[in-house]
């Protein structure tokens, strides 16, 4: 009789256990304290033209421009940004890659991440630049993993930076460019962002 009063006690205390474990559980991971996957806090079109000028070397005035034509394009603010370089090169079908940090503030660190694409365009050539992306309903990092059609019509030029739309289940994504010049033209085809490098840009 006494060991079954011993198993029935321990039957009756094991949901009290098992919820005391969860609520002392850990995260899995410390860098990612996102606290909800609709949630994350934003950054103001004057902290991103401070890290556009800074990342991409250039006026703040100039940088300026094209944030804020794409803050009232979009008529939010982003939840990341992503800063980095690239190469591209195009006859008639291009191909681009790139690697840089995605900044999120709610992450403990910035997160290495790469991406490559291919388009097509009426350009012939290839060229190197900077490239600060802005990051629209991005809440958790791992969210940012997957190819992105470029939004046809979405690319301009904003005092002499190359702008464009990318967009996918809900993320857009709105790279501004140095040194794009006429190469504008091959920026709008499909990007995929990774968390190594891959050869193949489709």
């Amino acid at each position: 009789m006494h060991r079954r009063q011993l198993i029935l006690t321990g039957l009756a205390a094991a949901p009290a256990l098992a919820a005391a474990a969860c609520a002392t559980r850990q995260p899995a991971d410390p860098a990612y304290p996102v606290g909800t996957d609709r949630s994350a806090r934003t950054y103001s079109a004057q902290e991103l033209i401070a890290a556009g000028s800074r990342e991409l070397g250039i006026a703040a005035e100039a940088v300026g421009g094209a944030i804020e034509r794409i803050f009232a394009d979009q008529g939010d603010s982003p939840t990341a940004y992503i800063a980095g370089e690239e190469a591209a090169g195009a006859a008639v079908i291009g191909a681009r890659y790139g690697r840089g940090a995605l900044h999120m503030k709610d992450l403990s660190a910035s997160q290495e991440v790469f991406w490559q694409g291919a388009s097509v365009g009426w350009d012939v050539g290839g060229n190197a630049s900077r490239v600060f992306t802005l990051v629209y309903g991005l809440y958790h990092p791992d969210m940012l993993y997957r190819r992105y059609p470029g939004v046809e019509g979405s690319a301009y030029l904003v005092a002499g930076l190359g702008v464009n739309y990318q967009q996918a289940d809900g993320i857009i994504l709105a790279p501004i460019r140095t040194g794009v010049g006429l190469r504008l033209g091959a920026n709008v085809g499909t990007m995929s962002y990774s968390r190594q490098r891959n050869i193949l840009p489709f």
